[in-house]
């Protein structure tokens, strides 16, 4: 079966299209989808949401610019039957937006269905299939974080979901509301941490974060930070997914990152422009969550909500 998936966050907007076999299949192999297209592109929808609670409609043009292109690549892989099941999920920034009714009528347009503006529940529950689904991610159960552009997921699990919970600390959302300057001041990276840290209390009132023995970080921020751990020459997918990072790897790529200016930031090979401005913030959220629950280290995976969301399709 051949499906589209699209994601829609603060930051970027991503496109999946895979095979995948009939869910009744229970075979391992048999269910591992195959990856036709996997495209991104940082848009930045979340622009100015945190501070004005509303998308920007250079924001707005800029992701509907992405999405065309991605109905394209959709409407050419389709087949003789010119039709494949399309789930669009929109996430943090659209959440927040007074003006998401926008949104919502220019993807409708393009994609010719309405797009789930999903709780952060969902959100983090299609994060967890995303990552764990078929994967040999290390001993459960896990504590799945995906570091996105406004929120954050945290779902605890083993084979099914224990906890889940989205708040609101993400590297864009965090680098508006603190770190402005660049690099930025000692005192708007603590008052970031704050920020993390109170996000982390309402989490382990609800989710059992302590439980988890495995550690296992998505999205973009944690993957950049993977690849300047292990000093890749550019962005290497392939060497990238499950890896592990030692927690002093994190925490020296954090600190280096928050010392950086821009220039030096745009510098590093892994890094994708689009990321330059919201690195420190995620790497930042990522190492209070190595710090604060103890893990020797993180697996990193390329699979996550994107994978989630084309896996419920099926």
């Amino acid at each position: 079966m051949r499906v589209a998936a699209v994601d829609c966050g603060t930051n970027s907007v991503r496109l999946l299209i895979a095979d995948i076999a009939d869910i009744a299949d229970t075979a391992r192999e048999a269910n591992e989808p195959v990856d036709i297209e996997r495209r991104m592109e940082i848009v930045r929808l979340g622009q100015g949401v945190d501070r004005t609670g509303r998308l920007a409609p250079e924001a707005l043009e800029r992701t509907f610019t992405a999405m065309r292109s991605y109905a394209k690549l959709i409407a050419e892989h389709a087949g003789p039957s010119g039709w494949m099941p399309v789930r669009v999920v929109a996430t943090s920034a659209t959440r927040d937006a007074s003006n998401r009714s926008e949104f919502v009528a220019g993807v409708t347009e393009i994609f010719g269905v309405e797009p789930e503006v999903v709780t952060g529940e969902e959100e983090a529950r299609l994060s967890f299939t995303g990552a764990t689904r078929g994967q040999d991610t290390g001993e459960p159960p896990y504590l799945v974080v995906d570091i996105g552009g406004g929120s954050t997921e945290f779902v605890v699990g083993s084979g099914a979901v224990e906890g889940a919970l989205s708040v609101d600390i993400g590297c864009v959302r965090l680098t508006e509301r603190h770190l402005k300057a660049d690099p930025p001041e000692p005192e708007t990276v603590e008052a970031a941490i704050a920020d993390i840290e109170a996000a982390m209390d309402r989490v382990e009132a609800v989710v059992p974060v302590r439980d988890a023995r495995t550690l296992v970080g998505l999205a973009g921020s944690v993957t950049t930070v993977s690849g300047i751990a292990l000093g890749l020459p550019a962005y290497d997918p392939a060497r990238i997914h499950h890896s592990r990072i030692p927690a002093a790897q994190v925490h020296e790529v954090s600190a280096r990152l928050l010392e950086m200016t821009r220039e030096e930031r745009a510098a590093i090979p892994v890094m994708h422009p689009g990321r330059v401005d919201v690195i420190g913030a995620g790497a930042l959220i990522l190492d209070r969550i190595v710090r604060r629950y103890g893990f020797a280290e993180v697996v990193v995976s390329e699979h996550d909500i994107l994978d989630g969301i084309a896996w419920s399709l099926v």
